[in-house]
């Protein structure tokens, strides 16, 4: 491959540029190597091979299927049966394989899983080790009548035992639907509820800065919302023999597995069949249940092998749970044969220093994170390049919301320069990225690298019109093989068609405000456009107020959002305040100059507001819609969705007075 030039960035200049001993030795080199060899193509740059992906469809995925080594008792007959039946098109048909053994393709002594609570509990498991004790789960599954179809859902922190009855049940077949223990009873039930699961793997208890935190009660009144459950599956995690008496047909992980550990018969199955079943946020109403097939393992080991560079020598790390699709990314890491290191806890307890504390120990090569982590370490004045030996790190990976200029600054600058900071966008919906980097592109600050390979991305405006260099929708135009199958109980097609082809009918329209940047080819992600403040009628993604404030002193958190008043809409901007700090009119107008200088005047809330706390989903994500609905007299319909609830109650509290 020839060198890749630098773009015209007229002066701007990247925050990191890829040395070339490790463009050489990066996979995504190995894979333009391999499409040149394969298909004859001449492509020796990133834009070149993603001009090529989005133009040569089912020339691509057939690439990446080989490279990847896609492992299938039957070879496809055609990658994909129509590509403009869009949603409809049917990917590798005629292809039979079998999810979880593309993942259990190791069985060496080579450590599969590293585990670390925030109780200190630790435990490692080899490749050897996981591929007997997911035998073991998946042959007492089958025992009890699991078969290919049915729902087994999980209610589980971050443990081994989670992956690891995922792994089980995918071999047979069944469809895996997993709620971290951070959710409320209420909100696993909502999810959980639509599918009837045969089975649910659970807890006794869970670790949280530094309390035991009960998971049984909440499984009780679980199980009382869902008939369907036939079994209860609970892993000791707290207690070594907890009671769990109280729960319908339950037993301990370690007695129900079978005492045979056979080869495990994994069930070969159409590339349609669902592997996954993923839940919308639910903060609009009752989370939509989407239904995944095994587009996301060949997605997924695209974006780990190729553009992550995921290699089995890594150590890959993310800060996430099993209710966000980062979690199933993560578990897909297996395929590569890298050491997935596995955390559950709060990640800042008992401080800051705890996840670099275990990126050092544990020699993390590959550290993920959300937007929202790397602000608090911001606010909270942390080095932990200065602090920790992060010799071994050679990567990052940010998403679940965008992040500054700034915050690309401080990374390098105070986390380690010598690295790649791979910022990541895409969405539950398709469990993996629309836009994300590679090795051999220079990184800008604020913004990802690229469009994803495969994804034909674009901005388009109101009028449904392509836009570059100015914001627009984030829309894609033609499918890919990890969008939904189908939402559950969706026979029609109505709500999936509703979700995404409404407004620009056979495009994907993903709900991201976004800029396209003509000289980089970078991405700039705005903030979701459903909440896309319009005062005067101009539309202002929040993203752009936050990348402003959140770099001025004193400002831990903010959020903005608009309220009708007059006729027009207001935009009210809430602040959550550093320790030692007070919101007086000197700092109120240091935020609105800031905002005037560096964004527009458009951008100057009309209303300042201290706030105790920002409400977020569990997957890291501000929630505009609902401090949005409180403000403007509107329910709120699932604050069960929110990781922190009750943060509401002081929206709910000012809203009569920001209402006269």
């Amino acid at each position: 491959m020839k060198e890749e030039q630098a773009p015209n960035t007229a002066g701007r200049k990247p925050v990191w540029v890829p040395p070339v001993e490790w463009k050489k030795r990066a996979n995504i080199t190995r894979f333009i190597d391999f499409v040149n060899r394969t298909t004859g193509q001449n492509i020796d740059s990133y834009a070149g091979l993603y001009k090529w992906s989005v133009e040569s469809i089912p020339q691509f995925w057939a690439a990446v299927w080989d490279f990847v080594e896609i492992k299938a008792s039957r070879k496809y007959d055609k990658v994909i049966d129509d590509l403009a039946m869009f949603p409809g098109a049917n990917w590798f048909p005629g292809a039979r394989l079998n999810f979880a053994q593309n993942l259990l393709r190791f069985r060496d002594e080579r450590p599969a899983f590293i585990f670390r609570g925030e109780n200190q509990k630790a435990a490692t498991m080899t490749y050897a080790e996981l591929y007997t004790s997911v035998a073991r789960l998946s042959k007492a599954l089958r025992d009890m009548g699991v078969v290919a179809g049915d729902r087994v859902g999980a209610y589980m922190p971050n443990l081994m035992e989670t992956a690891i009855a995922m792994l089980a049940v995918t071999s047979i077949g069944a469809i895996w639907s997993s709620c971290g223990t951070e959710l409320g009873a209420r909100a696993v039930a909502d999810r959980l509820g639509q599918i009837g699961p045969k089975v649910l793997f659970t807890v006794d208890a869970q670790f949280y800065k530094g309390k035991t935190v009960d998971v049984l009660a909440s499984v009780e009144k679980i199980a009382e919302q869902i008939p369907t459950l036939e079994r209860i599956i609970v892993t000791p995690y707290v207690e070594e023999r907890p009671a769990i008496g109280n729960l319908p047909n339950a037993v301990l992980f370690a007695d129900f597995l079978s005492k045979d550990a056979p080869e495990i018969q994994f069930e070969q199955l159409p590339f349609n069949h669902p592997v996954y079943i993923m839940f919308s946020s639910g903060t609009t109403g009752k989370p939509k249940c989407m239904v995944q097939g095994p587009g996301v393992l060949i997605n997924q080991l695209k974006e780990l092998i190729i553009q992550t560079d995921l290699k089995s020598e890594d150590r890959i790390f993310y800060i996430t749970s099993p209710s966000w699709m980062m979690w199933n990314w993560l578990i897909g890491s297996l395929a590569a044969g890298a050491t997935i290191v596995l955390y559950d806890g709060n990640p800042n307890y008992p401080d800051w220093g705890a996840m670099w504390r275990l990126a050092q120990d544990e020699k993390i090569t590959i550290f993920g994170c959300s937007a929202s982590y790397l602000n608090y370490l911001r606010s909270a004045g942390a080095s932990p390049g200065k602090t920790f030996d992060l010799s071994a790190l050679r990567a990052m990976s940010q998403t679940g919301s965008p992040l500054s200029a700034d915050g690309f600054e401080y990374v390098y600058s105070e986390i380690k320069q010598e690295m790649h900071f791979n910022s990541i966008a895409g969405g539950t919906d398709i469990n993996g990225c629309f836009a994300l980097g590679t090795m051999i592109q220079p990184v800008y600050a604020g913004e990802l690298q690229g469009p994803g390979l495969g994804m034909k991305i674009k901005a388009y405006d109101e009028s449904g019109k392509h836009v570059t260099d100015k914001e627009g929708e984030l829309v894609c135009e033609a499918p890919t093989p990890s969008m939904p199958l189908y939402f559950w109980n969706d026979n029609d097609f109505a709500k999936y068609r509703s979700a995404y082809f409404d407004v620009y009918p056979g495009i994907w329209r993903h709900g991201d405000w976004v800029l396209f940047h003509s000289d980089s080819g970078g991405v700039t992600f705005l903030g979701r456009s459903d909440f896309t403040l319009k005062p005067s009628g101009v539309r202002i993604g929040p993203a752009e107020i936050y990348n402003v404030v959140e770099n001025i002193a004193g400002i831990a958190d903010c959020m903005a959002v608009g309220q009708d008043w007059k006729g027009e809409q207001r935009v009210i901007l809430f602040v959550r305040l550093a320790t030692g700090y007070e919101l007086t009119e000197e700092l109120k107008n240091q935020i609105k100059t800031a905002l005037r200088k560096q964004a527009s005047p458009r951008h100057v809330p009309n209303l300042i507001v201290e706030a105790p706390d920002i409400p977020y989903t569990f997957n890291m994500k501000k929630v505009e819609s609902s401090v949005a609905n409180i403000l403007n007299g509107r329910p709120v319909t699932n604050a069960d969705a929110l990781t922190n609830p009750e943060s509401l109650a002081f929206y709910e509290t000012i809203a009569a007075e920001l209402l006269k």
